[in-house]
């Protein structure tokens, strides 16, 4: 999952919205140098991310991509997820997108001292270009995807990205409305354990 869903299943908890954007800053064991309720939000963070990254459905949606985009399907599913569940929002949340996206970004403004260096620059930066209301438009996905490939080590796998994407959006769609109702039902129970 990417920033959009990640804190749809934090909403409304502002804790668990904090910790949705620290748990992709955050490694290594949580050991109490955030808050309380944040590091609650990062432990949902991993649990939604092991949860999908190992259910079935993303599991074989991994295999209709071409085998040089592959090993990196994780992220373009990721991505298109959060296309996925912007574009069929009102089945899963009675929030307007706007209002959603105004809280989570006030909510990220309040805890902005809590959260480290790269997640106080990622808030500032996804309020400043509206990032979560991007994800309506589909060509967030590969242009968000070239941008994370930037920062890769051996090269840009996501600079053709773009053409392979297409034919796969019918599948991905598919698979997220498949799988998301069931994330809701793990998030649900995971919130009552943390």
């Amino acid at each position: 999952m990417n920033y959009l869903a990640h804190f749809h299943l934090a909403w409304p908890d502002p804790g668990l919205l904090a910790g949705a954007l620290e748990g992709d800053y955050r490694k290594g064991p949580l050991r109490g140098e955030l808050p309380a309720p944040i590091e609650r939000g990062v432990r949902l963070h991993r649990a939604i991310d092991a949860f999908t990254d190992s259910h079935t459905t993303v599991a074989r949606l991994r295999c209709e991509f071409p085998a040089e985009l592959r090993r990196y399907a994780g992220i373009l599913i990721d991505m298109s997820f959060d296309y996925f569940l912007s574009r069929h929002w009102n089945r899963f949340s009675a929030e307007t997108p706007e209002h959603f996206h105004r809280g989570v970004y006030a909510n990220l403004e309040r805890h902005a001292q809590q959260l480290s260096p790269d997640a106080r620059r990622m808030a500032r930066r996804m309020a400043e270009i509206d990032l979560l209301a991007r994800y309506r438009d589909w060509e967030t996905v590969p242009a968000g995807a070239q941008r994370v490939g930037e920062r890769l080590r051996r090269g840009n796998p996501f600079s053709a990205a773009a053409p392979h994407l297409e034919p796969l959006r019918e599948p991905m769609e598919r698979a997220f409305l498949d799988f998301y109702p069931e994330l809701l039902e793990f998030v649900s129970a995971a919130r009552e354990r943390l």
